[in-house]
C-alpha cells in the first residue's frame, strides 16, 4: 500500500503534428486534471532548443497554472540555476509564493537543459558549463536572497534536484529537501539517498532529510496498452543511446513502427523494470515497492505518453487503485 503523497512532473512534450501553443494548452489541463485528481503537486522542467519539449519557462507555466487552479501546489522541477540570476529567481518564485499562499515550491537543478552548446552558451551570455564551486554559490545565493531581499511571506518551499551523489551531497550540505531524478539515472538512487541522509544537516528549510523520487510511470487497463503508450518516449531515449541530442516526440503509431535495434531493446527493457510501467495493479505495487525500498516521503509520477488525455487517465487509474486499496 502506498503512504506517502503522490504528485505529477509534467514535462510538457510537443507532440509531432501539433504545434507548441497545443502543449501549452495542454499543461494548464493537466494541472487542473491532477488537482481534481487529488495530487499534491505539479512541477514544471526547463528545456531549452528541443524537438521533443516545449522551451517554456518553469516560473511562467507555474504562475499561468496558479490562476488555473485553487489548491494544488506548482512550481519548478526544475529550474536551472547556472541560466538566471539568483536574485531573479529569488525574486520571481518569491512573488508567486506571496500571492499564492502555500502552494509554490522552488525546485532547483544544475544542468543546461539543452544538449545543443551554442543554445547553453546563450543562456549563460557566453560562460561554459557551471562548476561545482560555482552551482553551489548559485544555489546559496538564490536562498540567502529569498529571506534578506526578497522576504516575502509565505516564502516558496526550495528543493534541490539530484540525480547523482554530488546532487544530493550539496543538498544534505544546504539542509535542503531532496527531488531524486530516479527517471533519469535509476542506478544512482542507492548510493544518492545513503549519501544525502549519512551527511544531511538540519537548516531553517528542512529540520530532517526528506525525499521525493521521481519516477517514469506509464498505467493503462491492460499491460499491453501501457507498453504501447510507452513506446514514443523509448524512440526518444533510443536516439539518446545512439549519440542525438533529440528526437521528435512520435505517435504511438509511429513509435511501434521504429526499428529498435536487440541492444537498444534490452537497455529499454531494464529501464522500464526499474519504473513503473502496466496496469493499476502492477504500477501501484511496483511504486509501493519503490516507497518502500528508499523510505520515500513522496512520489512523483512522471507520465511521458503523446495523447493528454490518455495522460491524465494514467494518473486517474493510479490513484483509484491506491484509494481503493486503502480502503481493504
Amino acid at each position: 500500500m502506498i503512504d506517502v503523497p503522490l504528485s505529477a512532473l509534467e514535462v510538457a512534450m510537443v507532440q509531432t503534428g501539433t504545434r507548441a501553443v497545443k502543449t501549452l494548452r495542454d499543461t494548464t489541463a493537466f494541472a487542473q486534471g491532477m488537482e481534481r485528481l487529488g495530487y499534491h503537486r505539479v512541477w514544471y522542467a526547463e528545456h531549452h532548443h528541443s524537438p521533443a519539449i516545449g522551451a517554456f519557462p518553469p516560473v511562467v507555466l507555474t504562475a499561468h497554472s496558479a490562476a488555473s487552479t485553487s489548491a494544488i501546489r506548482l512550481g519548478s522541477g526544475g529550474v536551472l540555476a547556472p541560466n538566471h540570476a539568483p536574485l531573479a529567481l529569488a525574486e520571481q518564485f518569491g512573488t508567486l509564493a506571496a500571492l499564492n499562499q502555500g502552494r509554490i515550491d522552488l525546485g532547483i537543478g544544475r544542468g543546461p537543459g539543452t544538449f545543443d552548446e551554442t543554445t547553453a552558451r546563450a543562456l549563460r551570455r557566453g560562460a561554459g558549463p557551471t562548476t561545482d564551486a560555482e552551482y553551489r554559490d548559485d544555489v546559496a545565493a538564490i536562498l540567502s536572497f529569498l529571506v534578506d531581499e526578497v522576504a516575502l511571506d509565505p516564502l516558496p518551499e526550495p528543493w534541490l534536484l539530484a540525480s547523482s551523489t554530488a546532487g544530493a551531497a550539496l543538498a544534505a550540505s544546504l539542509g535542503l529537501p531532496m527531488a531524486l531524478a530516479h527517471h533519469i539515472r535509476p542506478e544512482n538512487t542507492p548510493a544518492a539517498l545513503e549519501r544525502y541522509r549519512a551527511d544531511f544537516t538540519p537548516s531553517r528549510w528542512c529540520e530532517r532529510p526528506r525525499v521525493l523520487l521521481c519516477v517514469e510511470t506509464v498505467c493503462a487497463e491492460t499491460e499491453e496498452e501501457a507498453v504501447w503508450r510507452g513506446e514514443p518516449m523509448n524512440v526518444v531515449k533510443a536516439g539518446l543511446l545512439k549519440g542525438l541530442s533529440e528526437t521528435p516526440f512520435p505517435t504511438p503509431e509511429e513509435a511501434a513502427a521504429h526499428p529498435f535495434t536487440a541492444e537498444e531493446r534490452r537497455a529499454l527493457a531494464a529501464f522500464r523494470g526499474q519504473q513503473a510501467v502496466g496496469t493499476p495493479e502492477t504500477v501501484v505495487t511496483r511504486l509501493a515497492q519503490l516507497a518502500d525500498a528508499t523510505g520515500a516521503d513522496e512520489l512523483m509520477l512522471t507520465t511521458p505518453v503523446y495523447d493528454l488525455d490518455d495522460r491524465i487517465h494514467s494518473y486517474e487509474l493510479i490513484k483509484k487503485h491506491v484509494e481503493a486499496t486503502k480502503a481493504l
